[in-house]
């Protein structure tokens, strides 16, 4: 079950918080809905109860808050808006990543494809899904690692009534095998026919917690509405009237010139009113809806403005109000409190207080005051709480009860709540090469590069003046990196600019994880993509070279393996380059730029401080560094560490080196400074 203790938000400047002080249980088998008008704060009480933004309070699902969970998803199923996928990749393909990432096994996108009814579909990219499929399709994100728990925002909006059928279907199939489910509307009809339990927000606070019973009899209930300039003496005559006849009727005032009356007729009420010379702008029959003014608080008439209307509320079983939230000490809990009733009411003509609510016994004819549909206690100190219907003033908190200064009361706020970071991927490696070979941005990248480096190759060798090594691997002396290093540089950017892009692995928060893991795993596909795309374009631009122009230009240097060193380091580089770049700046072309920017700009800046004339050398550094070691180098050691050295001691080597470095240090500063945070 799902457990919310004092659920508060943040305010922002002068603005009263989104959520205040919000408590409420999501029992297990069943289906509880959050409702609420547009604004009311529902998708603000989901995230603070996924610890996805700062505020206060607690929220336990089986017991334990998010923060204590190690795998939350296997806990909790989250749907917060649309599916953030990539619109290339196939729906199959999406949940495929997604099994790698929650660390199950990757026949579960199979199991849940059907489960959702998405089988027919799972070949269908994520951009051309109908509003109905998405929604499916995120319903089959939550159940991929067969959470406990469902939590979803909004999840028939937008859905014809079809499919909203099944969609509900669907969860209260998930109730009756013992899960919680907690859906969030703005349809009270909506609310009472498929949930179990509807908790209504209101402003930011808590109004309602009711059984879907008790809430189609008091909020669906068929009513006439009524607008009159005389509205509360219209209503002390339908009290008056439904006493007289012994029928239960109940009158409520909805603010300005607006009456709702329930248990009555337009036939009724519009007699009434004739009766009495009483001019009606309005009468119609209308159902319960929680319109506006259905949950306005009363205000004091001394302030000028309008009191509440009598009510005359048909007899029913008692309901508790919903808990304040705030602790007081020394005071009982509000469940063993009573209320007293209004009596700031203006008075009318039957004696009847316009404040007061009253309750009409069918049977006999002594009105008694009625508690906010609480059962009557023994008098004791109380403290102001919500009453169900009514939400209190935003921005208010309780006052200290009769007999108690503010002094004497301790209020004891709720526990802060610390934004929970992004989890990082289960299996990370499996998961980076699903979403690199799951759209074909990668494929088409790699196909251009080996067309324009054949066509270079060809171009240069035309002109002829290019050395061997250049032509090979189709870099003119004008251009500041060959078009394969340009190429590893974008897959690379590619890596971390589609994760922010489409945020599939944490879809809630809409960010990418910053875990060396995911980093790591990152790198070495990066860095297998580049030996491939190196290995592929030499050997293309020897062919083509061989095909045109014959043996003589396609011949093997002699120092090849030096050469291949030096061209897989750059080929590599620049793809790491690439990566470290997009995971910094969140963005692909972001990481394009870093890779640009080392011929352009590192490699003349490294250049201008190694010039001049210098004192010393270091030559002979394979010979001291093994004395130093004490380490006899096998294999002609020395011969590959000098060649390392003399790699790194080039301007572009030198410059890609420094720039990696500069990287690799800005992303764990990036990372450790989120922790902080």
């Amino acid at each position: 079950m799902i457990q919310a203790f004092g659920l508060t938000s943040n305010p922002r400047k002068e603005l009263p918080p989104a959520v205040d002080d919000v408590s409420f249980e999501a029992p297990a088998g069943r289906v509880t809905a959050l409702l609420g008008a547009p604004g009311a704060g529902k998708t603000t009480a989901l995230r603070l109860m996924l610890e996805l933004q700062q505020g206060r309070g607690v929220t336990y699902f089986r017991g334990r808050p998010l923060h204590r969970i190690a795998h939350p998803s296997r806990e909790v199923g989250v749907l917060l808006g649309d599916v953030p996928g990539h619109p290339s990749r196939t729906v199959r393909n999406h949940l495929r990543m997604l099994c790698a990432a929650a660390g199950v096994p990757v026949r579960r996108a199979d199991e849940v494809l059907e489960v959702v009814g998405l089988v027919s579909l799972r070949e269908e990219r994520l951009g051309t899904l109908a509003r109905g499929m998405d929604r499916r399709l995120g319903l089959a994100c939550a159940l991929l690692s067969d959470p406990h728990t469902l939590v979803l925002d909004e999840p028939a909006h937008s859905l014809s009534a079809r499919e909203g059928r099944w969609l509900y279907g669907m969860l209260r199939t998930h109730a009756a095998q013992g899960g919680t489910v907690l859906i969030t509307t703005a349809d009270p009809k909506e609310a009472a026919r498929t949930a179990d339990r509807v908790v209504t927000l209101e402003e930011g606070r808590l109004v309602a917690d009711q059984e879907a019973d008790d809430f189609a009899r008091t909020r669906l209930r068929p009513r006439v509405a009524v607008r009159t300039p005389h509205a509360a003496r219209l209503a002390t005559l339908l009290t008056r009237e439904a006493r007289t006849a012994q029928r239960s009727v109940e009158v409520v005032r909805e603010g300005g010139n607006r009456l709702s009356v329930y248990g009555s007729t337009c036939a009724d009420v519009g007699e009434t009113a004739f009766r009495h010379g009483i001019l009606v702008h309005q009468l119609a029959d209308e159902v319960g809806d929680m319109g506006p003014g259905a949950g306005e608080a009363p205000r004091d008439t001394s302030e000028g403005a309008l009191a509440p209307a009598p009510q005359v509320r048909a007899p029913g079983p008692a309901r508790p109000a919903p808990f304040e939230g705030h602790r007081l000490a020394g005071i009982p809990r509000p469940d063993t409190e009573p209320r007293s009733p209004a009596s700031d009411g203006t008075p009318v003509e039957d004696g009847t207080s316009v404040g007061d609510a009253t309750q009409v016994d069918p049977v006999g004819d002594a009105p008694q005051a009625d508690l906010g549909e609480e059962a009557q206690q023994p008098s004791a100190p109380s403290v102001p709480r919500p009453v169900e219907g009514v939400a209190p003033r935003r921005g208010t908190r309780p006052r200290p009860p009769a007999g108690l200064t503010s002094l004497d009361v301790r209020v004891e706020l709720p526990a802060p709540i610390s934004v929970r970071s992004a989890p990082s991927p289960l299996r990370p490696l499996r998961y980076e090469v699903r979403r690199a070979t799951g759209v074909g941005t990668g494929f088409l990248t790699g196909a251009a590069v080996l067309v324009v480096s054949a066509l270079t190759a060809v171009l240069l060798a035309r002109v002829g003046h290019t050395p061997q090594h250049r032509l090979l691997a189709a870099w003119p002396q004008e251009l500041p990196l060959p078009p394969a290093a340009l190429g590893a540089g974008l897959l690379g950017a590619f890596a971390f600019g589609d994760e922010f892009r489409h945020p599939a692995l944490a879809a809630d928060r809409g960010t990418v994880p910053r875990r060396l893991g995911l980093l790591a795993a990152k790198l070495v596909v990066s860095a297998v993509t580049a030996l491939l795309l190196a290995f592929l374009t030499v050997g293309c631009d020897a062919e083509v070279l061989y095909l045109l122009y014959g043996r003589e230009l396609a011949q093997v240097p002699a120092d090849w393996l030096t050469l291949g060193a030096s061209w897989i380091s750059l080929v590599v580089g620049c793809g790491w380059a690439g990566v470290l770049a997009a995971g910094i700046f969140r963005s692909t072309a972001a990481g394009l730029a870093a890779v640009v920017a080392v011929p352009v700009v590192v490699v003349p800046l490294v250049q201008k401080a190694l010039e001049g004339p210098a004192v010393r050398t270091a030559a002979g550094f394979p010979q001291r560094l093994r004395e130093v070691f004490l380490v006899q180098w096998p294999f002609g050691g020395e011969r590959w560490l000098a060649a390392a050295v003399r790699m790194i001691a080039q301007p572009v080597g030198g410059a890609l080196m420094l720039s990696l470095t500069a990287l690799l240090c800005a992303y764990l500063l990036t990372t450790l400074r989120s922790r902080v945070r």
